[in-house]
């Protein structure tokens, strides 16, 4: 963490790696509205698909943008390597946004008044996603860096 804040290149990366978490969240948050929403798929199974293709379209982006200069490993050792953390990822983020569903649901039906467009079941479940992507960014991003693209000086 303190090499964030002290190196201008680790900055850079952490920088680099959000926007490529933010393109990826528009695929995973894009992804899961349109299966849970409009093909009605179970919201947990929803959730499993569509962080499998935000982590496709993460290790692109990370691969060419964020750690262009990590090429002395083969892509398909670090696809592996970066595939196994976001499964660990998604092992972390699963029981996170199924503990958080529910009580989400009753918050914002307690709190908000009733609306068709905006249901306790829709927002609760974006609630509960958007904390389990971000636990699960912090993980992903330290274990990549120091792991997948430990050949980055």
């Amino acid at each position: 963490m303190t090499a964030i804040l002290t190196d201008p290149r680790e900055r850079t990366r952490f920088l680099r790696f959000l926007v490529v978490g933010s393109i990826g969240l528009v695929v995973d948050l894009s992804t899961f509205f349109l299966l849970s929403r409009i093909l009605h798929v179970l919201p947990l199974l929803a959730q499993a698909v569509s962080f499998t293709l935000a982590v496709i379209s993460n290790f692109i982006w990370n691969r060419h943008w964020t750690y262009p200069d990590s090429r002395t490993k083969a892509m398909s050792s670090q696809l592996f390597q970066f595939f196994m953390v976001n499964v660990i990822g998604l092992a972390i983020r699963t029981p996170i946004f199924s503990a958080l569903e529910m009580p989400f649901r009753n918050l914002i039906a307690f709190v908000l008044p009733p609306n068709p467009y905006i249901t306790p079941a829709f927002f609760g479940d974006y609630l509960s996603l958007g904390v389990a992507v971000v636990v699960v960014m912090m993980w992903n991003f330290f274990i990549n860096r120091y792991w997948t693209y430990n050949d980055v000086k």
